[in-house]
């Protein structure tokens, strides 16, 4: 089977490589698509709180909505990046965009938790086609030398996407236009950005013979879910323990999986995770790299929103303004690292600084209580910021430089599937962690207040995120169990920090090529 040619123009080389205001026009549309797609998640995150009293959610709950998303992005990124390899990108992009727009409307519809998580999994599926396909053509129409400029600008873009969020989420909250519109705001820009796309775009395209993995994806999907659903319960009263059936079953069981994928990945011809350039060296240390630093960014980033609302008792607005530093520093890593790559081609230094920079970073954030000032605070996440932006998208450039212009859809989405993989899990297990280190401390506030008996049979009461609804003395004990257990989060993902840390030291760096 052969894909139908796409009329583009023909492939690029390094004396036919077009001048920048050509390439940018190309760009704007998939920018915009990814904007629209970032936006999606920095909106609802400081909305969160607010939807989960309004649909009676939990903790557990909260940390899915999130999860959901990410969960999909992950498990579809490797097979929009093999798609990419295999049909004309501009196509693709417009069906990711169609996706997300369905799944966009859904949500914002829902009427439960249950339905929203559905409609987070369409979104998300959306997500990991206009994340990996971004990627894939910024690879295919730009030589590697200077990529990292228009790397930069994505990140800039995700810059963008993460100030105005929580901004416009806390505004929308706020006003008469309720949570729902958090969910329908990014549409009109994603049928622009699909219109653009569409008079725009010209991605080089070669007519390749098509094998899709449909057995490697569904075992991606499949294990991955499985994990991450043991993750999210496992340890709680209410679910299973770590030595019971269900574990054994359901770890056991993805560990088959996973080996099965290893064995179908390594014979069929176009498999969905490449292995042959997942064990090369620089692709190898910088997937590892990227799944820490999908829980820093994801798992973390997922809970400031809640800490400021719940524990310090910011409106949604204000919120969404109490974490404009860490968005501030990751325009600034982002597009310095991006545009200083590009006029000297050395691109470690500035992974290595920024890996660092993660570890002090979150580390300085795991301190906090709901009582730490936040000029600390705006410290920690400024810096945390920076080493986002200094990482996320150079992790990508550096095996976008190893391999050939015909594998770059498929090794970037690779970058970007363990990366939301770390993510993904990430939130689940981090949220775990919250919901149980803010269980204890409310536990522990309530018996000393006398509120409660010492074996918390009254417990059950403050299991909502609703915390407007508690009693006065109930709720400030609530929010300072949300303040102090939210330093849990920030200390574990430290920790997961130091292995980025140590995986780039060991990345051998190549000079950036000028030539696609």
């Amino acid at each position: 089977m052969t894909a139908a040619k796409e009329t583009s123009a023909p492939a690029l080389s390094k004396e036919s490589a077009p001048e920048s205001p050509h390439v940018m026009k190309q760009l704007i549309g998939v920018l915009a698509s990814f904007f629209a797609a970032m936006l999606s998640a920095t909106i609802v995150s400081i909305a969160l709180p607010t939807i989960m009293a309004d649909l009676h959610g939990t903790q557990t709950d909260f940390a899915w909505v999130i999860t959901a998303a990410l969960l999909a992005n992950a498990a579809t990124t490797p097979i929009w990046g093999k798609l990419a390899d295999l049909f004309p990108k501009k196509r693709l992009t417009q069906i990711g965009i169609s996706i997300f727009v369905l799944g966009s409307l859904a949500a914002g519809f829902a009427p439960n938790v249950p339905t929203l998580l559905g409609a987070r999994v369409l979104q998300g599926v959306g997500m990991g086609g206009l994340t990996a396909l971004g990627m894939a053509v910024i690879g295919s129409v730009i030589a590697p030398r200077d990529r990292g400029r228009y790397s930069g600008y994505f990140g800039g873009v995700m810059a963008a996407a993460t100030a105005g969020g929580p901004l416009l989420g806390g505004l929308i909250v706020d006003s008469p236009l309720g949570w729902r519109w958090t969910f329908w705001f990014g549409i009109p820009i994603a049928l622009a950005a699909m219109l653009l796309i569409h008079r725009t775009l010209r991605v080089p395209y070669l007519p390749r013979k098509v094998h899709i993995d449909w057995a490697g994806a569904v075992l991606v999907t499949t294990s991955v879910s499985i994990l991450l659903i043991w993750a999210s319960f496992v340890g709680k009263p209410d679910y299973f323990g770590w030595a019971s059936w269900q574990t054994y079953a359901m770890v056991g069981g993805a560990l088959v999986l996973i080996a099965v994928l290893l064995v179908v990945e390594s014979r069929v011809p176009e498999p969905v995770l490449p292995l042959k350039i997942m064990v090369q060296r620089t692709p190898a240390l910088a997937i590892i790299a990227s799944v820490s630093v999908g829980v820093a960014m994801f798992g973390s980033g997922a809970f400031l929103g809640q800490y400021f609302q719940i524990s310090r008792e910011a409106s949604p607005t204000l919120a969404g303004i109490l974490t404009l530093p860490m968005i501030a520093g990751n325009l600034i890593g982002s597009v310095v690292s991006g545009q200083l790559i590009s006029r000297y081609g050395r691109w470690k230094g500035f992974l290595v600084a920024g890996s660092l920079l993660n570890v002090v970073s979150l580390s300085l954030l795991g301190t906090m209580t709901h009582e730490t000032p936040y000029g600390i605070l705006a410290v920690g996440m400024l810096a945390n910021g920076m080493a986002m932006g200094m990482l996320m998208q150079n992790l990508v450039l550096a095996v976008q430089n190893t391999v050939q212009v015909r594998d770059i859809g498929t090794a970037s989405s690779a970058v970007a599937f363990f990366r939301s993989i770390g993510g993904a899990a990430g939130v689940a297990v981090l949220g775990a962690v919250l919901a149980e280190r803010v269980g204890t401390l409310t536990l522990d506030g309530m018996v000393a207040a006398h509120l409660i008996s010492p074996d918390g049979s009254a417990a059950a009461s403050v299991s909502s995120m609703d915390v407007g609804a508690l009693p006065a003395s109930v709720r400030m004990i609530v929010e300072g169990a949300y303040g102090d257990g939210t330093a849990a989060v920030f200390l574990l993902s430290a920790a997961v920090a130091v292995v980025a840390f140590a995986c780039i030291l060991f990345i051998k760096e190549v000079p950036l090529r000028r030539s696609l």
